[in-house]
């Protein structure tokens, strides 16, 4: 694990042997390097009772032969999962002759009580890896650290390679203490996040588990000391195809403050130039895409493979959650008296009764083209099979590869904004005429930030994609509605006319475009 530190809240299941624990019961692992090799110390935290420290040594002896047992377990595990590591056979081998210390903790557990409160988090890792200072000091104004399209991305919980893993980046204290209330803002600002850079310090990395927190932590340290080695190649590491960093300056303000973030690097000594606009959302119905595709080919191919994808995949836990989010819709519906909607029975009332019901309510929400995460996220499923099975194709209009080739080129950061999932999103995209698109784009966004009728939803997306201003963003839709909430997040706003597209009210005050040639 390197130079880190493990705090657990959960770890009694590995002890067999009554402990009494006080505040934070919670296991520690420090591991530094002594003439090429590492060196274990584990200290089990009591709390500052008196009485505690007062123990006697055979309760010290006890707890040492717990904790001697959870080491052997761990060094078990670790045998079965890496072949190159000799395996350890016999729990004597291991030596432990360090002795059970008292807290000096009490800090480390106030900092990173956010990640525990807030995340839920099982294990927190903090690491002072050379490669996470040097991360921060990349860009010595930037807020966050950002890379896309790298292999190790899907390493990270809620990540895939296409997506943007954007990590918060806090500023350094003189006393670690004093990092509990900026880190804990970091941690509520970016929800998608399992980790916060501390700029010339280190890394606070968190998971539902120790297991999970140390491959989480592995996955950031790879991807750090790849943005380092990139940087130095001069290539960009925050943009899909990884081109050459662009190598102009950067505008200052009149307080001596940079306007917006900057992105892509120090080349040769020179900062590099920003841009009033740094990135385009777009909306895909009538925007990237005919409406007549998603109602005449989409919407018509998840209804009538609708009953075979759920008597086909009913066991697997994919459709499981289906089922239980579309149960937790139907009931809602019921009880604002949605039209269509039918009670969905138990599963003693068998498969097929469930699967029937099931299928009423679904082609009832397609009908009524309902904007709800648990609809999409089944059509989403049923669409994957068919695009697999190349029985559905992407379609775009013909000027948007050139477009998103040309804003791509040009360092301009593409994301889509639909209510459809982001697993459609991505196969719309990956599978068109043109070839995969999604070379072209940043991020996927669907309903899970938020209902796209209303402003929060966009202020979010601002969050989420780097940019000091909202006014840096460009959204594109042919939705009225859509363009007025992202105009009132501080958007920049044009609404896209295509043939099929619902007419505009008079005077909606907003520039149009007939091709993305015009953007």
């Amino acid at each position: 694990m390197g130079y880190s530190t493990i705090e657990a809240y959960h770890i009694l299941w590995a002890c067999n042997k009554p402990v009494d624990w006080y505040a934070y019961p919670s296991m520690r692992s420090e591991t530094s390097k002594q003439h090429g090799c590492s060196v274990t110390k584990l200290s089990a935290f009591i709390g500052s009772n008196d009485n505690a420290l007062e123990e006697s040594s055979s309760r010290r002896a006890s707890l040492e032969s717990a904790l001697h047992e959870v080491l052997f377990q761990i060094i078990k595990f670790v045998n079965e999962k890496k072949d190159h590591i000799p395996s350890v056979t016999n729990s004597e081998v291991i030596s432990f002759p360090y002795e059970i210390t008292t807290p000096r903790c009490v800090s480390f557990v106030t900092r990173t009580t956010g990640a525990y409160q807030m995340r839920n988090a099982g294990a927190v890792i903090h690491s002072h890896g050379m490669e996470c200072c040097l991360a921060t000091m990349i860009h010595p104004f930037s807020k966050e650290f950002r890379i896309t399209h790298m292999e190790m991305i899907k390493g990270i919980q809620g990540h895939g390679y296409h997506d943007e893993l954007v990590v918060p980046i806090i500023e350094n204290t003189p006393h670690e203490s004093e990092l509990t209330e900026s880190l804990s803002e970091a941690i509520a600002a970016y929800p998608k996040a399992t980790a916060v850079l501390v700029r010339n310090h280190g890394l606070y990395v968190w998971g539902d588990s120790w297991i999970s927190a140390k491959t989480q932590a592995e996955c950031y340290h790879y991807l750090f000391d790849a943005a380092i080695k990139l940087h130095q190649m001069g290539i960009d590491w925050t943009t899909p195809s990884h081109g050459p960093i662009s190598n102009t300056k950067v505008i200052q303000g009149k307080d001596g403050n940079l306007s917006g973030s900057l992105r892509a690097g120090l080349l040769n000594g020179n900062h590099v130039v920003e841009l009033s606009r740094q990135c385009i959302v777009l909306d895909i119905e009538g925007t990237t895409t005919p409406i007549s595709f998603v109602t005449d080919v989409l919407f018509p191919y998840a209804r009538d493979n609708v009953r075979k994808h759920l008597i086909s995949t009913y066991d697997s836990e994919e459709t499981k959650d289906d089922i239980k989010l579309l149960c937790a819709q139907v009931e809602d519906d019921l009880k604002q008296g949605v039209l269509g909607s039918v009670p969905i029975p138990s599963d003693d009332a068998g498969k097929e009764e469930v699967i029937n019901a099931l299928v009423t309510n679904v082609e009832a929400m397609i009908r009524a083209d309902r904007k709800i995460t648990s609809l999409k996220q089944l059509q989403g499923h049923i669409w994957r099979t068919g695009f697999q099975n190349k029985e559905l194709q992407g379609i775009v209009y013909e000027d948007v590869p050139e477009a998103l080739k040309k804003w791509h080129a040009d360092g301009l950061k593409v994301y889509i904004y639909s209510s459809g999932s982001r697993e459609a999103q991505r196969l719309l995209f990956g599978n068109t005429a043109y070839g995969d698109l999604r070379k072209y784009l940043c991020g996927f966004f669907d309903t899970m930030i938020g209902n796209k009728r209303e402003a929060r939803s966009y202020f979010e997306i601002s969050q989420s994609v780097g940019v000091d201003n909202p006014s840096q963003i460009l959204f594109v839709t042919d939705v009225y509605q859509e363009a007025v909430a992202a105009k009132a997040a501080g958007l920049e706003v044009l609404i896209s006319i295509r043939p099929g597209n619902a007419p505009l009210p008079e005077n909606h005050g907003f520039g149009i475009i007939k091709s993305f040639a015009e953007i």
